[in-house]
């Protein structure tokens, strides 16, 4: 009998797992586009979820209806305990469908800065203890939900990332490697946010600071969820 499949949700066609995907190597993997209006699978007939990024707020509800139908089976998920990892916009859904209130910070944070891990032990971000050089690209964030455990902070954000029951939040994006910055600023909408935020010289600035980005403690990351995953597999 065949291992139930791996999702990946998407929400735009340039923010992809990127390296995620290279610890689930082997595995069966299903892509959706909600904003598109693909359905998602039943939970209970999937091995691990992961929610990427998108420039839309999970507020935009009127113009993107199909967040509010990710939010909903967000909660579903997460109460049956399924590993779910969310990025960016995927861990802003995480945490409003855990009840915290997700808007604007006080100024976007984009560029390559540190996080700081708070808790050494935890399963995945044991990885990035106790610092880690990410790319950060986001204008949102949200308040540390209920019963969850704060897992990240950076000098702008203080929730970075944080772990409920068997769901993980990743502001930053720990996928990224001088390819992927190359990829988004070949997108001219994430071209121009870089260009309002960083001045002229954002491109070279982006791609001079990818230099210090180390991927492989991230990879180290993605396969321990990949090793959760596998270890509370369906079939």
């Amino acid at each position: 009998m065949p291992i139930a499949p791996i999702l990946v949700v998407q929400h735009v066609s340039w923010e992809t797992p990127h390296r995620i995907l290279l610890a689930f190597e082997g595995m069966p993997i299903i892509h959706r586009c909600v904003l598109e209006g693909d359905p998602l699978p039943d939970p209970r007939d999937i091995t691990a979820a992961v929610f990427m990024g998108g420039p839309m707020s999970v507020n935009d509800i009127a113009d993107f209806p199909g967040l509010r139908t990710e939010r909903e089976w967000l909660q579903m998920a997460i109460a049956l305990d399924l590993p779910i990892l969310g990025v960016c916009l995927g861990a802003q859904l995480i945490a409003a469908a855990l009840g915290s209130t997700v808007g604007p910070g006080d100024q976007k944070e984009l560029g390559v800065q540190p996080i700081h891990i708070h808790d050494p032990e935890d399963a995945l971000l044991a990885a990035l203890a106790p610092s880690c050089d990410v790319l950060h690209w986001h204008g949102e964030v949200f308040d540390l939900p209920v019963n969850a455990t704060l897992l990240a902070s950076s000098e702008l954000t203080p929730v970075q990332g944080f772990r409920c029951r068997n769901a993980w939040g990743l502001l930053f994006h720990a996928e990224a490697d001088a390819e992927l910055v190359d990829l988004w600023l070949a997108e001219p909408t994430m071209a121009a946010e870089a260009h309002d935020l960083l001045g002229p010289g954002a491109n070279l600035l982006l791609r001079t600071d990818a230099a210090r980005l180390t991927p492989t403690r991230g990879d180290l990351m993605f396969q321990s969820f990949a090793a959760r995953a596998a270890a509370t597999t369906r079939i």
